[in-house]
């Protein structure tokens, strides 16, 4: 009888709880019906939590509530509630691979990439065969952890130079060291291999910062070097750090030298951190003063002629398949830096000058460009205020004037050294600063080029490259955009193109300055690109209505000034329904303006930049379009994420321009979604552009790939055990690759590895077996692909032509395979999604 009373109260308790879950449940399900997804989400919260034994059978239907409720309150940017569920997501599901990778991929779009990474990590490790998981793994970790870590850790001469000069400091007496943005900790191993008493060091990035922990501890050195997760500029005594450091080694040098902040934290290094500097006199043994590794550095400079730096810094033509780009409108590469602004931007791109795409030809001999004492505190303060120096250099080949390529020694020591040039076996690029604003780019011995070069915001710039003519003594028109007005006598064609621009802009105050992605600026030098694209256009639309289209350019123009002449009115009132083509293809692009051209068209573009609407309004008044014959579908669309929708509810679109591949050389992100939706707006005869995309690959040996992809054992690095760590963010596949260059042998010719077809989605497989016979013997490390897209059956694109904008991939093996002529290779591809992975069957 005593027991009775609580047996009751429990099966009271159950019978209670069933019934909560039970009308929880029915309450979840209605919400759900009603899309009420939020007091869904809670409803369904509650039920799992006090009926475990539910949660495989609803687990389905508790993510899509999950996902759901989710995107609503990302759309209301409540980002805590939004990270709430998902952690209370993870408390009833902590093994789930799916809730995990949505996780990640909310941060990520957040900005939390390292807190993403770990979510992405945990996702591929819980099931290894997930293709989102892993396809964001791989791109995070890109951002997480930069693909030059690699290349520099497998660059041995660089990492001996350090350690010998390291050594020799230590040695000598300055045995209390600080690294400053250590990344793997691999100089601050050095320095404690030396013989340092104490280590500091200091990185920013927390992936970086815990790959160094792990680093460090696995090399037995966790008791001397003492890790620190924050910049340097931070850093205080005693609160970080006890003393005062007489060593300080740093590799925080991009390819323009200061990009990565040297100057500034070696000024707050020098007032805050190091010993006094040794002044003359004082003992070479003794340790009471401070020192920098490296020690000082020459910057050269070099003027060169380079195709592919032409390509995708200055737009070559002014007429694009018909359409041609108004004086008034200037476009600009995010290089262009004039000394009068006050962005902080980059002022150069970077470029492997040993493997840039045609080559390059030098213009003038190496020249100095500046010197810097990493030494002295008062030289490094004086770099931001000094004036900028004036430095002229004779022309010594005749050539097109493209860019200014720039490259230095790091004199580490006064015995060691480490050149970044064009010529030295490296893993550092060069900085590259193009030419802008000169009326004529040619140039011939006997011209001196001229530039000014100071070190703004911390960045070293080059700005105001002309070129003047030491025959005539004065600047031959090619100046900067201060300067328009020296040109040179000897010359009547640039003197008339000069007196035509100054009226022009005396008389035309609508110029528009356009900046342009490098990666735009080479799709407006893709000259069959929108030849292609007019010519399938124009078939598509000649098949929906012929008599809506203009034979050529010349009509169209001749119906714009009778309608401007006083029939507008009329035309008005009879014009037919025009065809409708919408571009939704990445950043700027000129197709809808084309597509305006061919007739009765009404065209959309889906830029998003005010910047880029206005020059494509200038561009469209300049071609004589009648006023708002381009329209800006985004004013239309109330969510960008919506784009995708029907122009008007009783119209159909005619084309529709899709983006598939990215300028990196993967496949884009959800094309075959959009794909999909696209094929239910359009018209009967509409079609998608492209309308499919055939995948090619080939075998390929090269040791180029397989340096730039993983650290390759402890040799490189001295005997430091760093690859594991380092090698656990290495990604399949390569990115941004020109094969027309990359050093590599080809085994087999190119095959056909897949076909995406966007119009007839049927003849798409997830999955194929392709067969590859090996033409030469070798080790396979890689297989390159690229891509052949088809606006129609006649009409394909090429992405690995000379004239393509974009680069190609390749998948790298972990694991090279030694295959001889005559064999045949079997190549397993999986396309999931728009995600597509590429292995060797044995």
């Amino acid at each position: 009888m005593p027991h009775s009373r609580p047996r009751a109260r429990r099966g009271a308790g159950l019978a209670g709880r069933d019934e909560l879950v039970s009308r929880s449940l029915q309450s979840a399900e209605h919400c759900l019906g009603a899309r009420d997804f939020g007091t869904a989400y809670a409803h369904y919260l509650l039920v799992l939590s006090l009926a475990p034994e539910l949660r495989e059978g609803l687990k389905e239907t508790f993510q899509y509530t999950l996902f759901k409720w989710a995107e609503e309150l990302d759309a209301l940017n409540r980002t805590q509630d939004l990270l709430g569920c998902y952690e209370q997501a993870l408390e009833l599901f902590p093994e789930d691979e799916v809730i995990c990778n949505s996780m990640g991929e909310h941060l990520f779009r957040m900005g939390f990439r390292d807190e993403a990474a770990g979510y992405f990590h945990k996702a591929v490790k819980l099931n290894p065969d997930f293709s989102d998981a892993k396809e964001n793994f791989y791109r995070v970790s890109n951002w997480l952890v930069e693909r030059w870590h690699f290349i520099m850790l497998n660059d041995a001469k660089r990492n001996a130079t350090y350690n010998a000069a390291i050594q020799k400091a230590v040695g000598l007496g300055s045995t209390i060291v600080l690294d400053i943005g250590a990344g793997t900790g691999i100089l601050s191993m050095f320095a404690k291999k030396a013989g340092a008493h104490s280590v500091y060091a200091c990185e920013l990035s927390k992936t970086m910062y815990e790959l160094a922990c792990d680093v460090v501890a696995a090399n037995k050195m966790e008791a001397g070097i003492k890790l620190l997760h924050m910049k340097s500029l931070d850093v205080k005594i005693p609160k970080h750090i006890p003393e005062r450091v007489s060593l300080v080694v740093t590799e925080t040098v991009d390819a323009g030298l200061f990009g990565e902040g040297i100057v500034e934290s070696l000024i707050h290094a020098w007032e805050h951190l190091l010993l006094p500097p040794k002044t003359n006199g004082e003992d070479e043994n003794c340790a009471k003063y401070g020192k920098v590794i490296p020690a000082s550095a020459i910057i050269f400079g070099m003027a060169v002629d380079c195709a592919e730096i032409r390509k995708h810094h200055r737009v070559g033509s002014k007429d694009l398949a018909g359409i041609s780009l108004p004086i008034n409108v200037k476009l600009q590469s995010p290089a262009y830096s004039s000394i009068d602004t006050e962005e902080t931007a980059e002022p150069y791109t970077t470029e492997k000058m040993s493997r840039v795409p045609g080559g390059y030809l030098a213009l003038t001999e190496c020249f100095e460009i500046m010197r810097v004492d990493f030494n002295n505190l008062q030289e490094l303060k004086s770099l931001s205020t000094k004036k900028p120096d004036k430095i002229g250099v004779p022309i010594v080949k005749e050539g097109t004037l493209d860019a200014i390529v720039v490259w230095f020694l790091l004199q580490l020591d006064d015995e060691h050294s480490l050149s970044t040039s064009p010529s030295e076996e490296t893993c550092w690029e060069q900085a590259v600063y193009p030419a802008f604003d000169l009326a004529d780019y040619g140039v011939k011995p006997g011209d001196n080029v001229t530039m000014e070069v100071s070190c703004q915001d911390c960045y070293l710039r080059i700005h105001s490259i002309n070129v003047s003519s030491l025959e005539h003594e004065m600047d031959v028109g090619k100046s900067s955009s201060k300067e328009k007005g020296l040109i040179s006598l000897g010359h009547e064609a640039d003197l008339c193109s000069a007196l035509a621009n100054l009226q022009t802009s005396q008389l035309d105050a609508g110029e528009q300055t356009c900046v342009l992605d490098s990666t735009e600026i080479a799709l407006l030098n893709n000259i069959p690109y929108h030849e292609g694209f007019k010519m399938a256009m124009r078939k598509v639309l000649s098949s929906l209505a012929p008599e809506k289209l203009c034979q050529d350019m010349d009509t169209q123009c001749q119906n714009n000034e009778m309608s401007c002449e006083g029939g507008q009115r009329n035309s008005e009132e009879s014009a037919p329904e025009p065809l409708y083509v919408l571009d939704v293809s990445e950043g700027f692009s000129i197709l809808p303006i084309i597509a305006g051209t061919l007739g009765q068209v009404k065209p959309y573009s889906s830029v998003e930049k005010d910047q880029h609407r206005l020059t494509l309004d200038l561009i469209s008044e300049a071609n004589h379009f009648p006023k708002e014959t381009l329209e800006f579908w985004l004013r239309h669309v109330e969510d960008e994420s919506a784009v995708l929708q029907r122009p008007k509810s009783d119209k159909l679109w005619s084309i529709i321009i899709l983006d598939v591949i990215e300028p990196s050389g993967l496949i884009q992100q959800e094309i075959m979604e959009k794909a999909a939706i696209s094929r239910c707006l359009l018209q009967p005869g509409g079609k998608i552009f492209p309308q499919y995309v055939l995948m090619f690959g080939m075998l390929a040996e090269s040791q180029t790939l397989i340096e730039e992809n993983a650290v390759q054992g402890t040799e490189r690095t001295l005997g430091l055990n760093i690859a594991p760590f380092i090698n656990h963010f290495q990604v399949p596949i390569r990115v941004f690759l020109d094969l027309s260059s990359l050093p590599c042998t080809h085994l087999s010719k190119p095959v056909e590895l897949l076909r995406l077809d966007l119009m007839t989605p049927y003849l798409n497989t997830s999955s194929r077996e392709v067969k590859v016979p090996i033409c030469k013997s070798g080790q396979l490390t890689a297989i390159p692909f690229w891509y052949q897209m088809y606006l129609d059956d006649e009409i394909w694109l090429d992405t690995s032509s000379e004239a393509s904008h974009w680069k190609q991939a390749a998948v790298v093996l972990e694991n090279p395979i030694q295959v001889e002529i005559g064999e045949e290779l079997v190549l397993s591809v999986q396309h999931h999604k728009s995600n597509v992975s590429i292995t060797v069957k044995q």
